[in-house]
């Protein structure tokens, strides 16, 4: 069974920041995709699946790791 995590990450505008992004969560444990809705004028919407449920705090250290920020979600 997967979990599907999803989340928005400010700061990306192009194809090397999808790259970026998706390198840093595939490298998460347990992550088998990463889709990425770049929206280079705003908030891109990240979904992340996974084997089981990830830790808040790793997912926001990949994103930070790749030089981008966790949109808060409303």
């Amino acid at each position: 069974m997967s979990t599907t995590t999803n989340i928005d990450v400010t700061g990306m505008t192009c194809g090397h920041c999808v790259s970026a992004v998706t390198s840093e969560l595939s490298a998460l444990p347990g992550v088998s995709a990463v889709e990425i809705d770049l929206h280079p004028e705003g908030t891109t919407p990240v979904t992340i699946v996974s084997e089981s449920p990830l830790d808040p705090a790793a997912v926001a250290a990949a994103v930070d790791e790749a030089g981008y920020e966790l949109a808060a979600r409303a």
